[in-house]
């Protein structure tokens, strides 16, 4: 296992579509050891490849919250290959999001409850999963990494241009 950067809004790899992927082998075994891994040294709760600049349709997830809103939701850690929503809820719930490629910056997104997701393993089997509550909102945000799409892009246009600003103001600093 290794730590792989994470790569940074502004990065091009972030804003392209993942390519599926085709091979089930063990280094797709190997990758999502090295994005878990990564995920946990970050103190994230999901990880898409595209954001240590790999373009293939893999994510990592393991929502978990050691603070006083958690609602004690125990998940287990997933690897879903080529996932995609099939189905999500008419009801929608706005919760603070953040993002490992843009640190530092959070913002309120409003998402379906709950969805339904299609997706393979590590092994290629294919699995179904229905997910609400921190996986749903994980699931929904990972998966819009693959598709190239960041959850700024889910914000108004002055939120959005706001944040940018705060981003801007943070890179400078470093």
């Amino acid at each position: 296992m290794a730590l792989r950067e994470i790569r940074l809004l502004g990065d091009d790899v972030l804003r392209e579509p993942a390519a599926p992927v085709e091979s089930f082998d063990e280094d797709l075994r190997a990758l999502a050891e090295d994005m878990w891994e990564t995920m946990y040294h970050a103190d994230g709760i999901g990880l898409a490849a595209p954001q240590i600049g790999i373009s293939k349709r893999l994510i990592v997830v393991h929502p978990r919250r050691s603070d006083e809103r958690a609602e004690q939701e125990e998940y287990e850690p997933l690897a879903l290959v080529n996932p995609r929503v099939v189905e999500s809820s008419g009801q929608t719930d706005k919760e603070i999001e953040g993002c490992l490629s843009i640190p530092g910056m959070e913002e309120y997104v409003e998402r379906p409850l709950d969805v339904r997701v299609e997706a393979q393993d590590l092994d290629g089997s294919p699995l179904e999963l229905k997910a609400e509550g921190l996986l749903g909102r994980a699931l929904q945000h990972e998966i819009d990494h693959l598709d190239g799409v960041l959850f700024i892009d889910h914000l108004s246009p002055l939120k959005r241009r706001l944040l940018m600003k705060r981003w801007r103001k943070a890179l400078a600093e470093r």
